[in-house]
């Protein structure tokens, strides 16, 4: 029940809803398509861009908290997984969503507080000078496993810090391999 709980959650389209409510657009038919974060930001403006990403992301720590509270760790995982899910492939909106790296922030925040910490701050500045999103992606996701690792994780919580963001980064390519080269610079920069 939880797990379909996450999947609906996630299928909350918040870059959509705001495309339409106040710019009367589809976000997937402007810029590079995404029900995202970063096509908002470009697409609506900078103000809903940075609301897309933080109600996407709140998306995530909700699913993770409620199945916490209510179940095991293991479920947890199943959770986030369908809550970034849910998010990639919404039901609302025929299955048609995000990439989920706002969601999957979301979600490892919660699992993974202090390694997250960490390398948010690490990735930031890189991110306000390049407004790359793919770079930052990487420096966020990249080593989290070997931070959490350190910090004395279990082994199952390492290797979900793998996996959830291999997921994202398989939807990533696979959402902008077809996209003509200057459309692929738009989805990777935030100007």
């Amino acid at each position: 029940m939880l797990v379909l709980f996450s999947y609906l959650l996630g299928s909350i389209p918040s870059a959509y809803i705001a495309g339409r409510v106040l710019k009367g657009i589809d976000i997937r038919k402007v810029g590079d398509g995404n029900v995202g974060a970063a096509n908002a930001y470009r697409e609506i403006g900078p103000i809903v861009g940075v609301a897309v990403f933080i109600a996407d992301a709140w998306k995530g720590v909700i699913a993770v908290m409620v199945a916490q509270a209510f179940a095991s760790q293991l479920v947890a995982f199943f959770t986030g997984f369908a809550v970034v899910a849910g998010h990639n492939w919404p039901l609302y909106i025929g299955l048609r969503g995000g990439r989920g790296e706002s969601t999957t922030i979301g979600v490892l925040s919660v699992l993974l507080p202090q390694a997250m910490l960490i390398l948010l701050a690490v990735c930031a500045v890189p991110f306000l000078v390049t407004r790359n999103t793919m770079l930052a992606g990487a420096i966020l996701f990249g080593p989290l496993w070997l931070v959490a690792l350190l910090m004395g994780t279990s082994g199952a919580l390492v290797g979900y810090s793998i996996g959830l963001p291999c997921f994202v980064g398989l939807r990533h390519f696979f959402t902008t391999r077809h996209l003509p080269d200057d459309v692929k610079q738009r989805a990777i920069y935030m100007r």
